[in-house]
């Protein structure tokens, strides 16, 4: 992997500089201070196709249930992320890392319920059937070369890790050993 000459700053607002800001009604208030994990995921809206505007507009509650079978299932779901990285590498965000979005569902890290308490999450336009593009691992490692200068980040996980038996992403073509 080249060297990584993309950079975001995290402001005091838990916003990140250099990130288009979208934002989302699903959050609240984090019941902790603490934010120690980063939690990656994967999504594409419809499934394993990309590019559209279905991750947004879930996201953001306005999901249309007649746009595609799939979306009839899932569009009354309050869900966020506190970050999108698209194919090409955009960085979006969607909730203040400071406060609580909706990511994780019912998880569990080593002993911690309610991982959404305690983790910043970011999904990757992706699905578990093929690999993540170049500029998506660089965007990435630049994120979270970025919230680990802002926040005490102990632990990188894949939702997989903190849902086991209910979800599989980031998946088995998401290459750990690019993280930097």
């Amino acid at each position: 992997m080249k060297k990584n000459t993309i950079k975001f700053t995290i402001n005091k607002k838990g916003i990140a500089k250099g990130a288009r800001q979208i934002v989302s009604p699903n959050f609240d208030a984090r019941p902790t201070s603490s934010i120690d994990m980063v939690v990656i995921h994967n999504i594409s809206l419809p499934p394993n196709i990309y590019a559209g505007s279905g991750v947004v507009e879930l996201f953001t509650n306005k999901l249309n249930p007649d746009e595609h079978p799939y979306y009839a299932t899932i569009h009354t779901a309050k869900v966020s992320s506190h970050f999108f990285i698209r194919r090409d590498g955009e960085l979006i965000q969607f909730v203040s890392c400071l406060q609580r979005a909706w990511h994780a569902g019912a998880s569990n890290w080593q002993g911690r319920e309610r991982c959404n308490d305690f983790s910043v999450g970011i999904e990757l336009e992706g699905s578990d059937f093929e690999p993540f593009e170049q500029a998506q691992y660089q965007t990435l490692n630049a994120l979270l070369n970025s919230l680990k200068a802002t926040y005490p980040i102990q632990h990188i996980v894949g939702h997989s890790d903190i849902a086991p038996g209910r979800k599989t992403d980031p998946g088995p073509f998401f290459a750990w050993d690019k993280i930097e």
